[in-house]
């Protein structure tokens, strides 16, 4: 039983050593921070009276301003022992992702979802982008036989079918979506043509 009890201690000692000893491993410098006690070289000494070709340095050194140096962030980690560069502002990230999609959606861009369920997506106020769609549908000659204003819904009809267009939005991102009158996707090949011909003549 003392024997079983001494192994198990001999055990736990090792283990919490083999810990510390990573721990203290992981704290160690690893010369990442190096370069802020670089110094300059002086330039290479040939001895008196030997010729040798002009030596031009391939990568000169930049001067810098000292007082750059002293308002220089410093990018090291908690413990100051390792360089540790800096993660995007979460507010910066977000505003430059949101700008890719405007772009890339500033004119109308028919997607599919996971579904294959086609959508046109497209940037913009949603007030002014739902009334470039009715613009448009008007250029098709589609008849809009029904409007809802505020929903930013409407009942058309094409080559004798009847289509529930759907206009929601995210922020600028507008997703226009086509339903059947009950309120299902409409057929996916259906819906594509007609999103496709939007998309073509947006009367922007």
């Amino acid at each position: 039983m003392q024997l079983r009890l001494g192994l198990a201690l001999t055990l736990s000692v090792l283990a919490f050593t083999g810990c510390s000893t990573l721990s203290n491993k992981l704290s160690v410098n690893n010369g990442s921070l190096d370069y802020k006690k670089a110094s300059n070289l002086a330039p290479l000494q040939y001895p008196e009276g030997t010729t040798v070709r002009p030596v031009t340095p391939l990568y000169p050194a930049p001067v810098v301003d000292p007082m750059a140096l002293e308002r220089a962030p410093d990018f090291e980690n908690q413990k100051g022992n390792r360089f540790a560069m800096p993660r995007p502002n979460e507010e910066v990230a977000n505003r430059s992702a949101q700008k890719q999609v405007e772009q890339r959606y500033k004119t109308p861009v028919v997607v599919a979802d996971s579904s294959m369920n086609p959508l046109l997506k497209v940037t913009g106020k949603s007030k002014k982008i739902w009334q470039t769609t009715l613009d448009t549908l008007e250029k098709l000659h589609y008849n809009v036989v029904d409007e809802n204003k505020t929903r930013y819904e409407a009942t058309i009809q094409v080559n004798q079918n009847t289509y529930l267009l759907k206009l929601s939005a995210d922020g600028k991102n507008n997703t226009l979506v086509v339903f059947t009158p009950d309120n299902t996707f409409a057929d996916s090949a259906q819906a594509k043509a007609l999103l496709d011909q939007i998309a073509q003549n947006w009367s922007a």
